[in-house]
């Protein structure tokens, strides 16, 4: 890549927490990159997927704005906007009672789970990528993959799945399907409130359940997962010195140790490897591989529209 075709970004500037001297954007036509990317796709032996937050919100389910005030009205009247200023903060709420906390979290859990359907985006991704061997490690858990026909043996989602719960404190390594206590509850729901007879009590312990969700230490991995987790490292042992496109899309630096930096560990261990990452406003790589990189700062579903 000719200097020209690169900015460096300020060095003096840190950059979500990372020294920015060691990165940069590139600076490259759009046209460009689209051509690249779709020529690298086509040559590729084998893609691997890496999705965050940000693929989720570009495909629709924002937590924000319109969206959130919109289905979230009568608990932000409730409990005010202290916390209630967007969905992934008002998990947080310290709700009083377990009946409050389960009126929010099986509203949440319909909201973004169970109510939508495939959402186009996530069915483009898979039209581009159906032929190819590829893989998909996400920390989303809106089970959007599964939903647009990506096979669920070729999906590791690390951190959970908003339709499943668990013992609070992990006493058991198991997890709970929760489509019908859901669906249940946000039909009895009154007031933000669901009644007491439906607050779920873990069975083996007798104490409270939360949601499948990794935020402590008390995460669930169960069996399921841990073959999930398996089949994701043997994959990765297919991408050794093979053609392999490791594209990453809407990943932030909330949780880069699990997609963003391996990926780029990846990339600067097979000299066949690009990394090719789609994410508005985020968009850049280390030096180190920015040769073997394609970086586009855009919304992710336009640059899918057009691959």
């Amino acid at each position: 890549m000719k200097q020209s075709q690169k900015k460096r970004i300020n060095g003096s500037r840190i950059l979500n927490g990372v020294p920015a001297g060691d990165y940069i954007f590139q600076n490259i036509p759009y046209a460009e990159q689209m051509e690249h990317v779709s020529a690298l796709i086509k040559a590729a032996d084998i893609i691997l997927i890496g999705a965050g937050a940000g693929m989720s919100a570009a495909a629709g389910l924002t937590y924000s704005g319109e969206r959130f005030t919109r289905n979230f009205g009568e608990f932000i009247e409730k409990y005010g906007t202290a916390y209630m200023t967007d969905m992934y903060a008002a998990g947080f709420y310290p709700f009083p009672t377990q009946e409050a906390k389960w009126g929010y979290w099986s509203k949440h859990s319909m909201i973004n789970r169970f109510l939508p359907p495939a959402l186009p985006l996530y069915h483009r991704l898979y039209e581009i990528v159906k032929e190819k061997e590829y893989f998909v490690l996400t920390t989303n858990v809106d089970h959007q993959f599964q939903k647009a026909g990506f096979r669920t043996e070729r999906i590791f989602a690390t951190q959970g799945d908003y339709g499943n719960i668990q013992c609070e404190k992990g006493c058991h390594p198991k997890i709970y399907d929760a489509e019908d206590l859901f669906r249940r509850m946000d039909r009895a729901r009154h007031d933000c409130l669901v009644p007491s007879y439906m607050v779920p009590k873990c069975p083996v312990c007798g104490g409270n359940m939360t949601m499948h969700l990794r935020c402590d230490q008390y995460f669930v991995e169960d069996e399921n997962w841990h073959e999930a987790a398996g089949r994701y490292n043997n994959f990765l042992k297919k991408t050794e010195q093979k053609k392999a496109v490791l594209l990453e899309l809407g990943v932030g630096f909330n949780t880069p140790g699990i997609i963003k930096y391996p990926f780029w560990q990846m990339t600067a261990a097979n000299p066949k490897a690009v990394y090719v990452c789609i994410n508005y406003g985020e968009a850049y790589v280390p030096e180190k591989i920015a040769k073997r990189s394609v970086c586009i700062n855009a919304d992710i579903g336009e640059i899918l529209k057009q691959l």
